[in-house]
């Protein structure tokens, strides 16, 4: 901790950092064991990921009525999802009915940007230092700090010296901006980009989409939710529900059965198309079982997508420019569009390939890569973010003996069960490396991590434990199951945010095991496991 930090603590049984879907749901049930909780947010609202990116097309790809909180009905009653896929402002709606249902905001301090956190071992305690220098220390520490919360600028000379308009897709302004007329680049196709370039293309005046590594985009198929539809889905989310649980990312898709391999052409194309012209991930998520682990499988599914695009974009020359080269299909977590290839059908619409014209520097007016000059009267950065660690990195966290958590994690994360780490006792991880939640319809993971952390909490208070950590064995042989079973995932050879890759930030290079591959029902079974034999593997003293 600064010297700045000197004075008095304010004290709590629980700080959580974040107050996204995962930092709400679990202020609501620590207030259920009559705890006193301090939630810390950098925003100045609720919502998390909903409250930060708000920049042009921003929606949802899981069913929004797959998405919500399922644990109160009355939650689930009284909201009416408007589209299947809703958008970013009515997502932030919900979190913010959701805030005043449950009256969340008064356990909650917003603007507050936690800079460190220190163990207390004489105390069995967390002290967090906020930026400004204000403190506060609590004996448990959870952290819900999500995956892609850590925006990224492109390291680019000049970046700081353009007199146009800058934005980061990450951090986008909460004010309206306006596209007509303007000249805009887009820098990035990843999920962001696609999101953004579909949306800006309607209405700016000349659109320039600088592409290092293109990505394989399905079709949405977005629709609004009608009132009898509605009433349909009010009363089956027992079934919904039941259904996203059994499902390897907690999806309401279920994969089918067969190879894609040991059926014909004729019939696998057509079900290629069947799932193509259906919503969301179900091409993805419900596809043959074998497509993301075989890569022969592999081949045809990405073939089709091939013919895909080159059906949707007229000019043959940009439609092989939309066309990966180093990776197959759902090898990376697959945006969904809604128009984003037809968006290069506009004439006021250009795609440059930076690979074979890198850019070169940000200029006062525009841009310049190693062909040529542009002029810009806005950019827009969807760069990415600091996957899965980002958020953990820029807290300096200090465990036993004082030792950084940014230290230990060097060579790679190293969890047990993904909610906590070895040395460092009473912190819980909600969302971070090595558990289901980054492979997943995120809250349904959520809840799952929750309830497993507040039922660890109540039997500690039940049986008088001050400290839980797990042993460095458990944490060894979970780190390497980790590893292990990601190896069966084509995703794990690939350059992506799910392997900790990120091209825009020094030593964010090289591919580590960040996710559990092994799919929602059996890590909640191996989590169930561990709490039936008596939270075997953590040292409770």
């Amino acid at each position: 901790m600064s010297a700045a930090s000197e004075g008095p603590s304010e004290r709590y049984d629980a700080i959580i950092i974040g107050a996204g879907l995962s930092g709400m749901y679990q202020l609501h049930r620590l207030r259920e064991l009559g705890l006193s909780v301090r939630v810390f947010e950098a925003g100045d609202g609720v919502g998390g990921t909903w409250y930060w990116n708000r920049y042009p097309g921003a929606r949802f790809d899981s069913e929004s009525w797959t998405y919500g909180y399922s644990f109160n009905e009355e939650l689930l009653q009284e909201w009416d999802w408007s589209e299947h896929f809703s958008a970013q402002p009515e997502t932030l709606r919900y979190c913010n009915f959701v805030a005043d249902k449950l009256d969340l905001r008064r356990d909650m301090t917003f603007g507050s940007r936690v800079v460190a956190a220190a163990f207390d071992e004489a105390e069995n305690s967390w002290e967090i230092e906020l930026q400004g220098g204000r403190r506060a220390r609590a004996h448990f520490l959870i952290t819900a700090v999500g995956p892609l919360s850590t925006p990224v600028w492109p390291n680019i000379p000049g970046i700081d010296g353009f007199a146009g308009e800058a934005y980061h897709t990450g951090r986008w302004p909460h004010e309206p901006v306006s596209f007509d007329g303007k000249r805009v680049a887009v820098i990035g196709t990843g999920a962001t980009g696609v999101q953004t370039i579909t949306e800006v293309a309607k209405t700016v005046g000349q659109l320039t989409v600088f592409q290092r590594t293109p990505n394989y985009c399905a079709p949405l198929h977005n629709s609004p939710i009608d009132a009898e539809t509605q009433r349909k889905i009010k009363a089956s989310y027992k079934e919904i529900f039941e259904t996203c649980r059994n499902t390897f990312g907690c999806f309401i898709h279920e994969a089918d059965p067969r190879s894609a391999l040991e059926v014909s052409d004729e019939e696998r194309e057509a079900f290629f198309e069947k799932l193509y012209g259906e919503p969301g991930f179900g091409i993805w998520m419900g596809n043959f079982r074998d497509l993301q682990i075989n890569p022969a499988a592999n081949a045809t599914i990405t073939a089709f997508m091939h013919r895909k695009i080159r059906e949707r974009v007229n000019d043959p020359r940009i439609a092989e420019m939309l066309i990966p080269r180093d990776h197959g299909f759902g090898t990376r977590r697959l945006p969904l569009e809604s128009g984003y290839y037809e968006a290069f059908n506009r004439d006021n619409v250009e795609l440059i390939d930076v690979r074979k014209a890198p850019i070169e520097a940000i200029t006062p007016t525009g841009l310049k890569t190693s062909d040529a000059e542009y002029d810009f009267d806005m950019i827009i950065y969807a760069t990415g973010f600091d996957p899965i660690t980002g958020g953990f990195d820029r807290i300096d966290i200090r465990g036993i003996d004082g030792q950084r958590l940014k230290d230990k994690w060097l060579g790679g994360p190293k969890t047990f069960l993904g909610l906590q780490i070895a040395g460092f006792p009473n912190m819980m991880t909600l969302v971070g490396p090595h558990n289901a939640a980054i492979f997943c319809n995120i809250p349904r993971c959520i809840e799952q991590n929750v309830d497993w952390v507040t039922d660890l909490i109540r039997y500690m208070r039940e049986n008088n434990y001050q400290r839980v950590a797990p042993t460095l064995e458990a944490e060894e042989e979970w780190t390497a199951h980790v590893h292990e079973i990601g190896q069966y995932l084509l995703f794990s050879q690939i350059d992506s945010w799910m392997t900790g890759v990120n091209k825009n930030l020094p030593g964010k290079q090289e591919r580590a095991s960040l996710v559990y591959a092994g799919g929602a029902p059996s890590y909640r079974a191996r989590c169930d496991d561990v709490a039936a034999k008596g939270y075997k593997g953590f040292e409770l003293s």
